[in-house]
């Protein structure tokens, strides 16, 4: 096994054995391509949603935020293209009848196939490659050529039929239609200028062929996006700047630089004025995380059409008249989430033993503080029950009595907890109690009644 492999294994199964992420529907054999957060999953990810919407939104005048509907009116997704051009390439293995992205079938064998591709182009690239392109499941070559597969989920709400082929509505594909057809809303009630910016988190849904890597590529998954109205004269300038914004953002998630590089995109979408995504360096392989991208005036236009609805920003002082062009900033919680677990994954050796240690940046650890009484007896539960309720109302806070005090200190490390507490007995005389450091073990002593001042000042 190699050393990727191997981390991607040990962050699976510590995602499971810790609380991070279950497989839906476990207990029914589960659910392809779904995943269920658990209690510590569930507040990571809500401390990544936090730190973007703090960058984004709170900390940004000109950038307000949204949450908008799941459903929306099927002639959205027709305006958009995504109903006669949202696809992938599928095959199907001859032999064992498994079905395949081809793209990702030429990837395993370093051959790029773009996105943009006709199916023609595509079928002629698994023609030049037959007998290196290998079913994942079954390992033979022989597969039905390609063919188009949309990847819109249907849904049977409002029809009455029982034909979802009638009338079709579907679950979003992507949440930056929800912002493109509110952008007048936010005009008419904000009052707000351009160059301004709208922010949305939320589900979207992709049928996709071969669901894979984890938490990487769901069928059901959430994205952080922020779409950003320009004046068409600005839309490059902006573009840079917001490259190297969202490059610095990471920074402070406490990502090792050294895993993110840029990947221009080659071939841009006929209404694309630039294109790149941040890329990191998963167990599996240099991927995509976010992508920066120009969109152009593409999505208003095209919304403007089918509408009927005028979506220019008139210029007041200049007495100007224009379709905004709109830089995007658009990223995966899942893939935020596993590159900062793979990030944060650390094996050290601690004398004969190996301690697994989570050294997540501490505004993202799920639990901030861990209180260990040295016993079960009452004479120290009851004070660490008492410092547990004077920390709780501020940081995220856990509390464990359960097993010896190392490993409860391991079992702290691997999910990430910054600062543990021991109350023991010398607390009862002393008034004051060990704080022990994840990072690097060391411990000190701290009265009871400067804790919240100290962990203000390590925690903020």
């Amino acid at each position: 096994m190699d050393d990727k492999n191997d981390l991607m294994e040990k962050l699976v199964s510590l995602s499971k054995r810790r609380g991070f992420v279950f497989p839906s529907s476990e207990i029914y054999g589960g659910f392809s391509a779904v995943y269920d957060y658990g209690p510590l999953g569930a507040e990571l990810a809500n401390n990544i949603k936090a730190a973007w919407w703090k960058e984004m939104v709170h900390e940004r005048e000109e950038i307000v935020g949204l949450d908008s509907s799941i459903f929306m009116s099927p002639k959205i997704w027709e305006a958009s293209g995504h109903v006669s051009g949202f696809s992938d390439p599928l095959t199907e293995c001859k032999v064992c009848h498994t079905r395949s992205r081809v793209d990702h079938l030429l990837e395993e064998i370093d051959v790029f196939a773009d996105e943009k591709m006709s199916e023609d182009e595509i079928n002629k690239l698994l023609d030049d490659n037959k007998g290196k392109v290998k079913c994942p499941k079954c390992g033979n070559s022989d597969f039905t050529p390609s063919k188009s597969f949309n990847l819109l989920v249907k849904s049977n709400l409002g029809n009455f039929t029982g034909d979802t082929d009638a009338d079709p509505v579907y679950l979003r594909g992507e949440t930056c239609q929800g912002i493109y057809v509110n952008y007048k809303n936010v005009l008419d009630s904000m009052h707000v200028k351009i160059p301004f910016g709208i922010a949305q988190i939320g589900k979207a849904f992709r049928n996709e062929v071969t669901a894979r890597q984890f938490i990487f590529r769901t069928r059901e998954f959430e994205q952080m996006e922020m779409q950003y109205f320009v004046h068409p004269d600005e839309a490059i300038s902006f573009f840079k700047i917001w490259k190297e914004r969202r490059m610095d953002y990471y920074k402070k998630l406490g990502i090792n630089m050294e895993n993110l590089r840029w990947h221009e995109h080659e071939n841009l979408v006929f209404y694309a004025k630039a294109a790149f995504d941040i890329e990191y360096k998963y167990p599996f392989g240099w991927k995509e995380l976010e992508g920066v991208h120009a969109r152009g005036d593409y999505d208003l236009t095209q919304h403007c059409k089918h509408s009927g609805q005028k979506l220019e920003y008139v210029d007041q002082v200049k007495g100007e008249k224009f379709t905004p062009h709109i830089v995007e900033t658009s990223v995966g919680v899942g893939r935020t989430m596993l590159m900062v677990m793979a990030d944060a994954y650390t094996e050290e050796e601690v004398g004969d033993d190996t301690r697994v240690v989570m050294k997540f940046a501490k505004h993202l650890a799920p639990i901030k503080i861990a209180v260990l009484p040295l016993s079960k007896k009452d004479e120290l539960i009851e004070p660490a029950r008492k410092i547990f309720n004077s920390l709780s109302g501020t940081w995220h806070t856990d509390f464990d009595a359960t097993q010896s005090i190392g490993k409860r200190y391991r079992r702290q490390d691997e999910i990430g907890t910054p600062y543990c507490i021991t109350v023991d007995f010398d607390t009862l005389e002393d008034g004051a109690v060990t704080v022990r450091d994840r990072d690097t073990m060391a411990q000190e002593r701290i009265k009871i009644e400067e804790l919240i001042k100290y962990f203000e000042e390590k925690l903020g």
